[in-house]
C-alpha cells in the first residue's frame, strides 16, 4: 500500500510539473509577469506531494518492506535502524528522489525570498527550474522508479554494501546534494536575468546568497566524503583523485571562481559575462557528475548504478539544457551591460579575474584526468588509469604562482593603486618563508624540483593571511576563509612530506622492529553483533617515550556477505597514528600497516574555517 502511495504522489508531481511548465510559458509569452498565488499554491502542492513520496520510501525502510524492489535491493532486517534509514538516499533510486526533495524545496524558498525581484525575473527563474524538475522526475518514474513491487515478496533484503554503513556516509549524500542543487537555481535565475535584462544589482545580491549557500554545503560535503575515505577505505589517504571525488571538486572549483566574480560584479559591475558563463558551467557540472556516477561508466565505491540507460538519459537531459541555456546566451547578450570601466593592472579586480583563470586551469586539468580514459576506452577500448603523479605534476607549478596572487590580492586596493607598495616585513616574511622551507626541504632529502617554492610560499601565504587579520580593511570571513585554504594547503604538503608508513605480515605473538620502534601483535579476540562478526585485533607500538595501543577491527558482515578492515586512528593537534590489518590467505597471517600521518586533524579544521568564513558572509548583517 505504501509503495502505491509513494508511487502516486510522484505522478501526481509530476503532472503539476507538466502543467506548470505550461502555465508559466504562457505567462511570460503574453507578458503576465505577474505571479499569482495559484503558481505558487501549485508549487507547494508539488513540493507537497515529493515530500510524501519521500517519506513513504522512508517507512518502506524502516518497516523492511522487502515488496519494495529499492528496499529489497539495499536493506536487510538485521541491518541498525539509523542504517535503514540512511539507506534510503544510499541507492541509486533514493538518492535520486532526494535531489528532488531538495530541488523543489529550494524552489519554495526562492519564491518566498523574491519578493524584491522583478516579477518577469521571478517567473523565469521558476520556468527554468520547474523544467529541471520535470527531467527529473521523468528520469526517477521512467528508469529509476523508488516504488517497484516485486512478487512474490522475499522474506529478507540483500543489503546494504557495508561499506556504506557508516555514520558520516550516512549524512554526506545530503550535505553534498544541498550544494549540488543549488547550482540549479543559479543557472536558472542567471538565464532569467539575462532573458528579462534584470542583471543588476537586486539580482547580485539575491544570487551572491545563492552562490554561498552551495560553496558552503559543497565545500562541507567534500570534506566529510574526504574523511569517510581517510578511516573506512584503510589506505590511509584523504584524497586519491578517485574519478567520484573528482566530480565534486570540478564544480567546486566553478562556484569559488563564481563568488569571487559576484563580489567584482557587486563592487565594480564588472564580469557580467564571467558570472553568467560560470553559472551555466557549475550547474553542467554538477549534473556531468550526476550522469558519470549513474551511468555504470565509473568504477568506484562512490558510483550508484551501472545501468547504462539511465545514463544515457542524465546525458541527453543535460546536452538538452546546455544547448538551450548556450542558445539563450547568445541571443539575448546584448541583454548584458556593456558599460566601458577601465581596470588597471594593480587593482583587486585584475587579481580576482588572474584567480579565476587558475581555478579553469586546475579544473581543466581535473576534467581531462577524469574523462579522458572514458573517451580512450569508447575509441579503442583500451583502459588506463590516471592517479595523483599526473594531477601533481601538471598542477604544483601553477599551484605556487596562485598561491602568490593570493598572497598579495587582498591588500591590493579596488580600482587602482597609484603603486605597488612591497614593505620590508613582506620582503622579511618571504625570506624566512624560502629559509624554513629549505631547511625542512633538505632535512627530509626531497630532490623535486618545485618542492622549495612550493612549500615556501605556502608558509608565506600562512604568514599573510595571519597577518591580515590585524588589519581593519578587510571583512572578518574573508580573514577567516583565506586563513583556512592556507592552513589546508600547508597541511596537505607537510603531511606529504613526513608522512611515514611501515608494513608487515603478522601472526599473533609476533614482534616487528621498524624506526627505533617495536610493534606488538598482543591480542585477538571475536565478537558477534546483530549484523556482523567482528575480530578485534591488539597491537602495542613501543617507542623511546611512549608506547600506543590500537583496536582495529576485521568486520564479517552476514547480508550480504562481505570482508571489512576498520583502523584505529590515534588522533592528537600534532600527528595521526593510523593501524590497519588485513586477512590474509595464509593461515593465521595478517597483514598489519601503520602509519604516522602528521597534521591530519588541520587539514579538516583547515576546510571548517573556509567553509566558517562562507557562512559568516551568508549571514553578515551589513550586506544589503
Amino acid at each position: 500500500m505504501i509503495n502505491q502511495f509513494g508511487n502516486y504522489s510522484l505522478l501526481a508531481a509530476f503532472f503539476l510539473s507538466i502543467y506548470l511548465v505550461i502555465h508559466l510559458s504562457f505567462l511570460n509569452n503574453f507578458k503576465n509577469f505577474k505571479t499569482k498565488p495559484k503558481v505558487i499554491g501549485l508549487l507547494s502542492v508539488q513540493c507537497f506531494m515529493v515530500i510524501v513520496s519521500f517519506i513513504s520510501l522512508l517507512f518502506a525502510f524502516i518497516r523492511s518492506d522487502f515488496s519494495n524492489e529499492t528496499v529489497y535491493n539495499n536493506s536487510h532486517t538485521t541491518k541498525p535502524i539509523f542504517y535503514k534509514i540512511s539507506g534510503t538516499w544510499g541507492n541509486h533510486e533514493g538518492s535520486l528522489l532526494l535531489w528532488l526533495l531538495v530541488l523543489t524545496i529550494f524552489l519554495l524558498i526562492f519564491i518566498f525570498r523574491s519578493n524584491h525581484l522583478s516579477k518577469k525575473l521571478t517567473n523565469l527563474t521558476l520556468l527554468f527550474q520547474e523544467v529541471i524538475i520535470l527531467g527529473f522526475l521523468g528520469f526517477i518514474i521512467f528508469t529509476s522508479n523508488p516504488f517497484s513491487v516485486l512478487f512474490p515478496f522475499p522474506k529478507e533484503g540483500l543489503g546494504l554494501n557495508p561499506i556504506l554503513q557508516d555514520p558520516i556516509l550516512a549524512i554526506h549524500p545530503p550535505i553534498l546534494y544541498l550544494g549540488y542543487v543549488g547550482t540549479s537555481i543559479i543557472f536558472s535565475s542567471s538565464l532569467a536575468a539575462l532573458v528579462s535584462n534584470s542583471i543588476n544589482k537586486l539580482w547580485v545580491l539575491e544570487i551572491k546568497k545563492w552562490i554561498l549557500v552551495s560553496w558552503i554545503f559543497l565545500t562541507i560535503g567534500i570534506m566529510l566524503g574526504s574523511i569517510w575515505a581517510y578511516y573506512e577505505l584503510g589506505w590511509g589517504g584523504f584524497w586519491f583523485w578517485d574519478p567520484v571525488e573528482n566530480v565534486s571538486l570540478m564544480p567546486w572549483f566553478c562556484l569559488t571562481a563564481l563568488l569571487h566574480s559576484i563580489i567584482v560584479l557587486e563592487k565594480r559591475n564588472q564580469l557580467h559575462s564571467w558570472v553568467l558563463i560560470l553559472s551555466i558551467t557549475t550547474f553542467a557540472l554538477s549534473m556531468s557528475g550526476t550522469f558519470l556516477v549513474r551511468s555504470g561508466i565509473l568504477n568506484s565505491i562512490h558510483t550508484f548504478a551501472n545501468d547504462p540507460t539511465r545514463g544515457v538519459y542524465i546525458l541527453i537531459f543535460l546536452l538538452i539544457l546546455l544547448v538551450i541555456s548556450i542558445v539563450i546566451y547568445f541571443v539575448f547578450k546584448k541583454n548584458i551591460p556593456e558599460k566601458k570601466i577601465q581596470s588597471f593592472l594593480i587593482s583587486k579586480e585584475i587579481t580576482i579575474m588572474t584567480n579565476n583563470w587558475f581555478m579553469m586551469f586546475f579544473l581543466s586539468v581535473v576534467l581531462i584526468g577524469t574523462i579522458y580514459p572514458i573517451f580512450l576506452e569508447v575509441l579503442d577500448g583500451s583502459k588506463i588509469s590516471i592517479g595523483p603523479p599526473f594531477y601533481h605534476k601538471l598542477i604544483t607549478p601553477f599551484l605556487i604562482i596562485f598561491l602568490v596572487f593570493m598572497s598579495v590580492g587582498p591588500s591590493i586596493k579596488w580600482i587602482k593603486d597609484k603603486k605597488f607598495k612591497i614593505y620590508y616585513d613582506q620582503i622579511f616574511l618571504l625570506i624566512i618563508s624560502l629559509t624554513l622551507s629549505y631547511l625542512i626541504i633538505i632535512k627530509l632529502g626531497q630532490s623535486y624540483l618545485f618542492s622549495i617554492p612550493l612549500l615556501g610560499i605556502s608558509f608565506y601565504l600562512f604568514f599573510q593571511t595571519s597577518k591580515d587579520f590585524l588589519k581593519k580593511n578587510l571583512n572578518l570571513s574573508q580573514k577567516i576563509s583565506h586563513f583556512g585554504f592556507a592552513i589546508l594547503i600547508l597541511s596537505i604538503l607537510l603531511n606529504g612530506l613526513l608522512s611515514k608508513e611501515f608494513s608487515s605480515n603478522m601472526k599473533l605473538g609476533d614482534e616487528r622492529k621498524f624506526d627505533n620502534k617495536i610493534m606488538q601483535f598482543k591480542n585477538l579476540e571475536t565478537k558477534n553483533y546483530s549484523n556482523f562478526k567482528s575480530l578485534i585485533g591488539k597491537f602495542e607500538i613501543i617507542g623511546e617515550n611512549n608506547k600506543l595501543i590500537f583496536y582495529p577491527e576485521i568486520r564479517i558482515y552476514n547480508q550480504p556477505l562481505t570482508i571489512t578492515s576498520e583502523a584505529d586512528i590515534i588522533t592528537n593537534f600534532i600527528s595521526d597514528n593510523f593501524l590497519v590489518f588485513n586477512v590474509l590467505k595464509e593461515d593465521g597471517y595478517f597483514n598489519v600497516r601503520y602509519q604516522h600521518k602528521p597534521l591530519m586533524l588541520w587539514i579538516w579544521i583547515s576546510v571548517i574555517l573556509i567553509s566558517l568564513g562562507g557562512i559568516l558572509r551568508l549571514f553578515d548583517q551589513n550586506e544589503r
